[in-house]
């Protein structure tokens, strides 16, 4: 199959700057001034997205390490690579999810985090690759982020958030982000939360955490069909999309729908020529966790036939993140080969 087949490739790894402060060294004078004088820290309100005490925000070894997620590679090594044995392993760092509305600072901010992964982590770990962050208030700067970063191939794909757009990542603001995306082979991924200051749901704020945590695999949704109805694959047919920590088993029922609703009103996408679903599977990937799946085994059974598991999912752990054993039912329930295809590879064959 791949070179690393029958091997593990982790999709989605987490880490952190332990602070603002550790970025420093990466932002230049004017910057650091900016933080410190306004008093500024990481994501102020980012640590709701996984509240410290509840049961999904962390594994029992990231716990019992006292610090998650890592904020460096010697603890990763410890809690990852010694533990659950990954040959590779994806790092994304969602640090810059939440941040102020100013373009110019939140460019500072992605670019020194994208410099803190290359130093800090890249250079230290050949097992290592990993996700740059860029500006989504600044389409430009996320592209001029991009052409820096695209000729590293330690760096496979660019991560952005689901949540906090004012129009869906299908729009054509962001095309220049997406075009620029493919002509360096990046993967595109589209990963849980994002700025608290938009609202999740096309009905206003959420009232409860568990609303909140839900409505993930509810706005990615919006995402999917904006990238295939607005014809992002037609403009960009070499652009690859991965859905990251969004879930996957609500994937049916929406194509069922939106290739239905294709074929009665295609006068208003009509440079769509083959159905939705084809797009799909020829674009998107997702990955195993969290995996959202029935409680039966035959219904599993059914679900893996629908969706086409073996060639559509990519292993990832959500380190440090606990979303118990769903992942662990999926792989158990595939063929040796089906297995190795969602463990290994297809992470190689996506990512470049």
């Amino acid at each position: 199959m791949t070179e690393i087949a029958g091997k593990i490739t982790d999709t989605d790894v987490h880490c952190a700057p332990a602070s603002i402060e550790t970025l420093f060294p990466f932002l230049d004078g004017y910057w650091r001034s900016y933080v410190t004088d306004a008093n500024l820290k990481l994501s102020p309100t980012f640590g709701g997205a996984y509240p410290p005490g509840a049961p999904t925000s962390a594994k029992p070894e990231a716990r019992a390490a006292g610090t998650f997620p890592p904020d460096n590679v010697e603890a990763l090594r410890k809690q990852l690579f010694d533990t659950a044995g990954p040959s590779r392993a994806i790092l994304n760092c969602t640090t810059s999810f939440d941040v102020s509305r100013n373009p110019y600072y939140e460019t500072a901010l992605t670019r020194a985090v994208n410099d803190w992964l290359r130093t800090e982590w890249l250079d230290r770990d050949d097992r290592l690759r990993a996700s740059m962050v860029v500006p989504t208030t600044d389409v430009d700067a996320a592209v001029a982020e991009i052409e820096r970063l695209g000729p590293d191939r330690r760096f496979v794909q660019v991560l952005l958030p689901v949540r906090g757009q004012d129009v869906r990542f299908g729009n054509k603001r962001f095309h220049p982000l997406l075009a620029a995306a493919a002509r360096h082979d990046l993967v595109v991924g589209l990963h849980a939360w994002g700025k608290v200051a938009s609202s999740p749901s096309p009905t206003g704020f959420l009232h409860t955490y568990l609303e909140d945590y839900l409505s993930n695999t509810q706005i990615v949704q919006a995402h999917v069909v904006s990238l295939i109805v607005e014809g992002v694959f037609i403009r960009f047919p070499a652009l690859k999309i991965c859905l990251a920590e969004c879930g996957f088993s609500w994937l049916p029922s929406l194509l069922w729908r939106l290739d239905k609703e294709w074929r009665a009103v295609w006068r208003e996408v009509p440079w769509l020529k083959e159905p939705p679903e084809t797009y799909l599977y020829r674009h998107f990937r997702a990955t195993t966790e969290p995996a959202h799946l029935p409680p039966g085994d035959e219904q599993l059974s059914q679900l893996l036939e629908m969706m086409r598991i073996p060639e559509f999912v990519m292993y990832a752990s959500d380190y440090p993140h606990d979303h118990g054993d769903a992942a662990g039912r999926l792989l158990a329930a595939l063929g040796e080969e089906d297995r190795a295809r969602v463990l290994s590879g297809n992470a190689a064959d996506f990512y470049r």
